[in-house]
């Protein structure tokens, strides 16, 4: 009995050293195994890392310009979408309409503050009108005065160019228009003349007319100036439909209220300063 337990000793000895030595190469065959996948998969995830790298930058542009776009939980937009108090000043002075005040409107009526003064010769009607149209803006000058620049004589005064030149001469801006009519008034030509009157009256400035011809005026009394004669519109009513006219051909008749489609026809073939 002895011989057969040695050798039966010796086999499981034998048996053992080989499960050792196939563990230890199955396990060496693992650690190589992985070691190859490891470094199969490196490139691999560098190519990933590279190209997350490069649409990064894309993705963080786009989130940022969406960012106004994305709404809160409650639905409402988020506060990034109003726009900055810096964009809507630039907006703003882009387009100035968007600031500016709208103009108030015009009185009905208006009757400007002015000092009367009839002619001081028969032909002296044209600076006797732009002197009482210079009063109602605080500019005093005496007729004399004026009479030089409007080239003023015995004959009278030639046109409402010379009025509107001697005016601008006189009002700082230079504000008055010529409006010259070369025969009987168009509608158009009336509505220009109450919105002329309008805009100057409220401006404070009196208008200046070079007339030739007869009118009647809103109390019945008649007005003849067959060679031509100059007044002064100092006021309006009824949104300019009617006009103040200061004359200085009757002291005893300073003033009066006319039609302004009367005036226009009263101006006909002549003009008017405003």
């Amino acid at each position: 009995m002895k011989h057969p337990l040695k050798r039966q000793l010796r086999r499981l000895a034998t048996e053992r050293s080989y499960q050792l030595v196939a563990g230890s190469a199955a396990a060496l065959v693992l650690v190589s195994g992985a070691s190859t996948l490891l470094a199969d998969e490196a490139p691999a995830r560098q190519q990933t890392s590279a190209a997350v790298a490069e649409v990064a930058p894309r993705l963080d542009d786009v989130a940022t310009r969406g960012q106004a776009r994305i709404a809160t939980p409650s639905g409402k937009p988020s506060p990034s979408a109003s726009p900055s108090p810096s964009a809507s000043a630039t907006k703003a002075k882009a387009n100035p309409d968007l600031t500016r005040k709208a103009a108030p409107k015009p009185p009905s009526t208006k009757v400007l503050r002015y000092d009367y003064q009839a002619q001081t010769t028969f032909y002296n009607c044209g600076p006797a009108a732009v002197r009482n149209a210079l009063s109602a803006s605080g500019v005093e000058r005496t007729q004399d005065e004026l009479a030089g620049p409007l080239g003023t004589t015995e004959m009278g005064t030639n046109s409402a160019l010379d009025t509107t030149r001697v005016l601008n001469q006189m009002v700082k801006g230079d504000p008055y228009r010529t409006r010259m009519f070369q025969g009987t008034p168009s509608s158009a030509q009336i509505d220009r003349l109450q919105a002329d009157v309008v805009a100057a009256i409220t401006d404070g400035r009196g208008v200046v007319a070079n007339v030739a011809g007869s009118a009647t005026d809103t109390d019945g009394g008649w007005h003849s100036f067959p060679g031509g004669h100059y007044i002064a519109v100092v006021g309006y009513k009824n949104d300019g439909r009617t006009v103040r006219i200061a004359d200085s051909a009757d002291p005893n008749l300073p003033s009066y209220w006319v039609s302004t489609i009367d005036l226009a026809n009263w101006i006909a073939t002549r003009g008017y300063s405003a």
